[in-house]
């Protein structure tokens, strides 16, 4: 990575797939275009479980993304729009599922 926080390779920012693994098990997989996040962002527990989805654009997140708990459960779901206060909504749940919270932007 270079000081603007670009992934780099071979002395160029980097467009394509950035996977990462520990232990030897993909734990993320992101596109990348001219170094930034760009594209699809996906990460895994260890198990293979998903752990969280969604799209960024130019290193934000756009769109829907969301996240689980290790047993599967919904652990949240964030929506955000292009605009400077990007965050629109957003809810989370326990590992049961329960609801705890859910919140929306008014923008009336």
């Amino acid at each position: 990575m270079d000081d603007a926080q670009r992934v780099i390779y071979r002395g160029e920012p980097f467009t394509g797939e950035v996977a990462e693994y520990q232990s030897g098990h993909l734990i993320s997989l992101d596109e990348h275009t001219n170094g930034v996040p760009n594209g699809l962002s996906r990460e895994w527990y260890q198990d293979g479980t998903l752990r969280s989805e969604g799209v960024v654009r130019d290193g934000r997140p756009l769109g829907e993304f969301k996240e689980w708990h290790p047993n599967g459960v919904m652990k949240s779901r964030k929506f955000s729009d292009r605009t400077l206060v990007s965050l629109c909504e957003e809810e989370t749940w326990d590992e049961r599922g329960v609801l705890l919270t859910s919140w929306r932007r008014d923008d009336g």
